[in-house]
């Protein structure tokens, strides 16, 4: 029996995949509302809104302010009963242990067919973690800096988080304060703030320490 009446964010940067998942799984899940995030940003605005409240998030890794897993991370931190499944265009078993190892209820690769997303959703939503067949997970080193960073990243309010993508940016306090509707004093306590959660002393090191969590970086630990 697939779940009924759900609300779940497609949040990917490719219209067309968004569109395409959108239009093929309606039929499969009856009164679901879909709701689209082209970014890190647009997802944390959907998230911030009073309504509705969301089921599932189908994140992908590599949308614009995503910085890889840094954006699961901060899902399981501040939402830690909306479960999210990670869709890719990277299969490897690597890619998926570590998508699982922080946090992730399940993992689609973004060549599975339809079929296979809709017995994906389904599983989820019945509480269990769906993989795809013959993966081997492989264990994660919880010693390293990149997971040092991803747990002090997971301390950073949505807030925080959302400065931080902007300092990623390259935006001066002034562009960021008036992007979201705040005083520059503002921005510059949540740079303090920023440093000290991340141990780094500057904006420069913390958009480094952001990037630690690109995969292409936790690749090569």
């Amino acid at each position: 029996m697939k779940p009924e009446n759900l609300n779940i964010i497609i949040a990917d940067d490719h219209p067309l995949f968004r569109n395409a998942l959108r239009q093929a799984l309606t039929p499969g899940f009856n009164n679901t509302q879909w709701f689209e995030a082209d970014s890190a940003d647009a997802l944390q605005q959907l998230l911030d809104a009073e309504q509705p409240n969301y089921d599932l998030v189908l994140l992908d890794l590599q949308m614009p302010g995503s910085h890889g897993y840094s954006t699961l991370i901060h899902l399981r931190s501040h939402y830690p009963e909306l479960p999210v499944i990670i869709i890719s265009a990277h299969e490897d078993n690597a890619t998926i242990s570590r998508a699982l190892h922080y946090g992730s209820a399940g993992f689609i690769p973004k060549s599975a067919s339809m079929e296979t997303f809709t017995a994906a959703i389904t599983d989820v939503m019945m509480g269990d973690i769906w993989l795809p067949a013959g993966i081997e997970l492989i264990e994660i080193n919880d010693d390293n800096d990149t997971e040092k960073m991803a747990g002090k990243l997971s301390e950073l309010t949505p807030q925080q988080y959302r400065v931080l993508q902007m300092f990623a940016e390259g935006l001066l306090n002034k562009q960021i304060a008036y992007d979201l509707g705040v005083s520059e004093a503002t921005i510059k306590a949540h740079a303090t703030a920023i440093f000290r959660k991340l141990g780094v002393r500057n904006r420069t090191q913390a958009v480094i320490a952001l990037q630690q969590l690109d995969m292409e970086k936790v690749e090569l630990n």
